[in-house]
């Protein structure tokens, strides 16, 4: 196949390698699956604007419109590897036509709501369709890319899980001040309808079936293990507002000695010779996996829960309105976004020492915001507050695409699925454990002092501290690579400096 450059802007290689053909419509594919996981994971974050007018409007109690959040989550993380499996064993564009179609479905039925009991129901049923769809991304990824054309197609991957996080807040306020009234919440929801009935009509047409290997069989009682194990971790942190975390404590130790079956199970599984759901090789014996999927958690603890102590402290600490609550983060928003998209070209050329230089900008900009916020008057914290938080943005494209290409990236196709839901399964515990744990520093130091600014600091400083313990990760990492692959490489930026002194002399 001769060279070529879609619409989408990505040059097709010149020779097939291996015997894999490359798919002519490859970009164009991988452009509706961004849409569609931009859309599931936009909906983590999107809600949290809306609470205080859906709790009004529904006549709910903040227990029950706190599920309308965690819910969501909780039920999405249940669903990622047994559902990466399901498609590495069918059909992976099945798979994510059926789950797409169901979450329109959903996110309609979640507008349509009359009252919290219906609305929670409908958030439940549209996490799991999120969390049948999301694996299937990366694992059309691996499928339908090779070589440095994966490095960029990771990228974009990578680009849409950090943006659609931090874009969540200034969409959801967005929308709330376009959609006046107080039904206005509806089109949250309503927003994804027209979006993924497209998506859909699209990916019919554009994504590639998957080849199947005949190991069609899915290890049942590991479903149920992993699923009870997570379900333990996870159900005390969606009820952290409620008091869960210190009435439901036990479930922690149980969840953890669950997992600790389901390795016992897999691994024997292996050893039989039989196909597991999450093959324990991905963590011993392919090259970055175990080591990525670790910062991905770390940072997502700290990444995750930032929004809603943003969102907390300028709505009812500065009284701003939940659109300019939303553009108060925006700066963070447009430096992931320039970042990230560069970033997936230069994975092959700096490797971990890519994330390493981000993790660095993302502890220094949100280290830089803390104070800045703690001590610069409120009239002026906003507008002091946004280069230093654009800096951290610019950090975080550096961090969340690289890390994600490089633990995938040596993943067999034949795990892609299993694989990127066990990344994304680990990314949402750690997103809930930070919404839980962040909030609840908030309103704690909050409820004793009454000091906005103080109960501020408190959250981000614990942010921070997940943030700095993915960074020591990410470094020795880098330092053992370095090690055993040669010299040390230089930050993109240091690079940049040292070209223009060159040209200069």
């Amino acid at each position: 196949m001769t060279a070529s450059t879609s619409a989408a802007g990505g040059p097709g290689p010149k020779a097939p390698q291996g015997g894999y053909e490359p798919d002519p419509q490859r970009w164009r594919a991988l452009w509706v699956t961004l849409v569609a996981g931009f859309m599931s994971l936009l909906d983590v974050t999107i809600v949290a604007v809306a609470l205080p007018t859906v709790q009004r409007e529904l006549h709910a109690s903040p227990a029950q419109v706190q599920w309308v959040v965690s819910g969501y989550a909780l039920s999405f993380a249940l669903a990622l590897v047994a559902a990466g499996r399901l498609g590495d064993a069918l059909d992976r564009r099945r798979i994510f036509l059926l789950a797409l179609s169901g979450f329109v479905v959903f996110s309609a039925a979640c507008g349509a709501a009359t009252d919290i009991t219906l609305l929670v129901a409908a958030r439940l049923a549209q996490g799991l369709a999120a969390g049948f769809m999301a694996p299937q991304n990366s694992a059309l990824i691996q499928q339908m890319f090779r070589g440095a054309e994966r490095g960029r197609a990771f990228g974009f991957f990578g680009a849409t899980v950090g943006i659609s996080s931090a874009a969540g807040p200034i969409t959801g306020g967005a929308i709330l001040a376009l959609a006046s009234g107080a039904q206005g919440w509806r089109w949250i929801f309503y927003v994804n309808v027209p979006i993924g009935i497209l998506a859909v009509l699209l990916g019919r047409r554009l994504l590639p079936r998957t080849r199947r290997s005949g190991r069609g069989r899915v290890d049942l009682p590991g479903v149920l293990l992993l699923g009870l194990g997570v379900l333990a971790l996870m159900y005390p942190l969606v009820l952290a507002d409620s008091g869960g975390i210190g009435r439901l404590w036990w479930l922690f130790p149980v969840g953890a000695a669950v997992l600790a079956v389901f390795t016992w199970w897999q691994r024997r599984l292996v050893a039989r010779g039989a196909q597991p759901l999450l093959d324990p090789r991905l963590f011993t014996t392919v090259r970055g996996y175990a080591v990525g999927a670790g910062i991905g958690t770390l940072y997502f603890v700290g990444f995750s829960g930032v929004w809603l102590v943003f969102a907390l402290f300028y709505q009812r600490g500065l009284d701003f309105s939940p659109l300019r609550s939303g553009l108060a983060v925006t700066p963070f928003a447009l430096g992931s976004a320039s970042a990230a998209v560069v970033s997936g070209r230069l994975v092959d050329r700096y490797g971990r020492l890519l994330t390493v230089c981000g993790l660095a900008g993302v502890v220094t900009g949100l280290g830089g915001t803390t104070l800045l916020l703690r001590f610069v008057p409120p009239h002026l914290a906003w507008w002091v507050a946004a280069p230093v938080l654009f800096l951290g943005g610019v950090g975080s494209g550096f961090v969340v695409p690289p890390n994600i290409t490089m633990t995938l990236r040596d993943v067999p196709v034949r795990m892609a699925g299993a694989a990127g839901g066990a990344l994304q399964t680990g990314q949402r515990l750690g997103a809930a454990l930070g919404t839980a744990a962040l909030p609840g520093l908030f309103y704690l130091v909050l409820g004793r002092s009454g000091d906005y600014r103080g109960a501020l600091v408190t959250a981000l400083g614990a942010a921070l501290v997940g943030m700095a313990a993915s960074l020591a990760l990410a470094t020795f990492d880098w330092r053992r690579d370095r090690r055993t692959t040669g010299p040390r490489r230089k930050c993109p930026d240091e690079a940049a400096d040292d070209s223009v002194r060159a040209r200069h002399t």
